[in-house]
């Protein structure tokens, strides 16, 4: 079956059309991330996500373990929202409003190299979270039971996606980049 191509607006030109199952594949990666990142703020102010003994004390909310998920959770999702440059103008041309680079072409390896870097970490840091269990199981007795443990599993879940995702994006943006070269 043909892929349909996403007619260039204004707003979302690039060099090339984008595909729309690409774009709603760049779109997933972001989504994919949210979800780790509800449970993590959950746990940032607070809400009890089913630790036990030494790790709930770890991890009981204050100022610096706040502000450490909270800073994680922020950057975490903002690498997973970059994905979207390989699908959007600025992935390809530097917007203007960004000083001494604004307007100017984005390198395509400038573009390929840390996103497909950042797949294969992502790969790396997430498979083993699921590799002979899972993330509420890593702690042991002190890890969330019951309906937690299932909360926490199913919020981070997801995050399995995000390499994979990221590396069939990352190869559909070199492809089309070469295209146009």
């Amino acid at each position: 079956m043909a892929s349909v191509e996403t007619p260039p607006a204004a707003a979302h030109a690039t060099a090339l059309s984008v595909p729309r199952w690409l774009d709603r594949t760049a779109r997933a990666v972001p989504l994919a991330v949210l979800p780790s990142g509800l449970w993590r703020m959950a746990m940032a102010v607070g809400i009890p996500v089913g630790f036990s003994g030494k790790l709930a004390q770890d991890w009981r909310p204050g100022p610096e373990t706040s502000t450490y998920i909270t800073l994680l959770t922020v950057v975490i999702e903002t690498c997973a929202f970059l994905t979207m440059g390989l699908v959007r103008p600025w992935g390809e041309r530097v917007p203007r409003w960004i000083p001494l680079l604004g307007g100017r072409p984005v390198p395509t390896w400038a573009a390929v190299l840390p996103a497909a870097l950042g797949a294969l970490a992502v790969a790396a840091v997430t498979i083993p979270m699921f590799w002979g269990g899972t993330p509420a199981s890593a702690g042991g007795s002190e890890s969330p039971q019951g309906t937690a443990a299932w909360i926490m599993n199913a919020c981070y879940a997801p995050l399995l996606l995000w390499g994979p995702l990221l590396a069939v994006v990352t190869a559909a943006y070199a492809r089309r980049r070469r295209r146009t070269a």
